[in-house]
């Protein structure tokens, strides 16, 4: 189906009704009760930079989850992670993966080459990644041997020509350096995807996890420059709203659009929560009086956080068993209760 506006804008959304609307789909209204991969799908991935992340970020997110549930899913290659957008780490399903890696492959390439200036050369990065195919015909390797194969420089830029994934043990909760690496060709099989419906895809993924959101939203999580979303959204079927600021936001049809007052629990996001990021900015779930405290240049690894309404109050830690709560603003004392009593089972989660 040609995708059009299937109606002028309906309405205006409120920030609390995109907050809500975020929260839902992310499952931090109401737990998702799906299979792990389905679960990474609607949520349009995790970022997993950090390996804990991805757990603890399923933890918040799912009815019911353990630790090897996803060390297990890791193992059976139902869902793999890799460097894909933004040439970040990403946790994905494995039907998900090809269209995240090749609806942004050239683009990453480009801007390799770009950022580097000529070191490596296209031609250089171009062989490099050959000379790894050809090494990982043999097995995994880590990333110290491809760096010993092609050197530190055209290895920083071989996943914009060879699609690596990191494989466990490595990149789990019990071994967390996420340093083997195998060709995603030979784990899970060829990509079998055209970069248009790639990006289709990627578009789809982002309204179904984060929308409603306006087209340069989309195209900042994806990597992607807004001309792309336009032409995928051309594809979708999508209704339009509009934004307080006078924006106009893209959804797909009859997704979650909870009303701003429905309650929001305690809940705890990891390190580098795609939630957070300046791409979701519109929902509020980071208000901007706090986002240095959790994303700043003296601290590049970003800190766990934790909602109070549907918003981040305080930041949290696991320590000695049990987790360190330190509020951003001062807590009501009810609320400060509530907080501790939902940090228990996150302390137990951490065993």
């Amino acid at each position: 189906m040609v995708g059009h506006v299937t109606a002028p804008i309906r309405r205006t959304l409120s920030a609390r009704e995109l907050n809500r609307a975020v929260l839902a789909r992310q499952g931090l209204l109401d737990p998702l009760d799906e299979p792990l991969p389905r679960v990474l799908e609607r949520v349009a991935g995790i970022q997993a930079q950090y390996a804990p992340s991805m757990y603890v970020g399923l933890w918040s997110r799912m009815r019911t989850f353990d630790r090897e549930q996803l060390t297990r899913a890791l193992e059976d290659r139902s869902v793999v992670q890799g460097t894909l957008l933004r040439a970040t780490i990403h946790l994905v399903s494995r039907e998900d993966y090809w269209p995240f890696a090749v609806g942004v492959r050239d683009l990453l390439r480009d801007w390799f080459l770009r950022v580097r200036k000529g070191d490596p050369t296209a031609a250089e990065l171009s062989q490099a990644a050959e000379r790894v195919r050809t090494a990982l015909a043999s097995g995994p390797l880590r990333q110290v041997d491809i760096d010993e194969l092609v050197g530190r420089s055209a290895r920083a830029g071989i996943n914009t020509c060879l699609d690596l994934i990191r494989i466990p043990p490595s990149g789990t909760w019990e071994r967390r350096k996420a340093d083997l690496h195998a060709d995603a060709e030979g784990w899970i099989g060829p990509a079998g995807v055209a970069v248009d419906d790639a990006r289709v895809l990627l578009v789809r993924r982002y309204l179904g996890g984060f929308g409603p959101a306006t087209k340069s939203e989309i195209a900042n999580w994806a990597g992607l420059p807004v001309r792309a979303v336009t032409q995928a959204l051309a594809s979708i079927e999508h209704v339009t709203f509009g934004a307080e600021d006078g924006a106009t936001l893209v959804d797909l049809p009859d997704h979650p659009l909870p009303d701003a007052d429905t309650p929001a629990a305690v809940r705890f996001l990891p390190t580098w929560d795609a939630t957070l990021l300046v791409h979701a900015r519109r929902a509020r779930i980071l208000p901007e009086e706090h986002r240095t405290k959790v994303f700043s240049v003296r601290n590049p690894h970003s800190v766990a956080t934790f909602l109070v309404d549907g918003s981040v109050a305080g930041s949290w830690r696991h320590s000695d068993g049990r987790i360190e709560l330190t509020e951003f603003e001062p807590l009501p004392a009810g609320v400060r209760l509530e907080v501790q009593q939902a940090a228990e089972p996150l302390a137990a989660f951490h065993a």
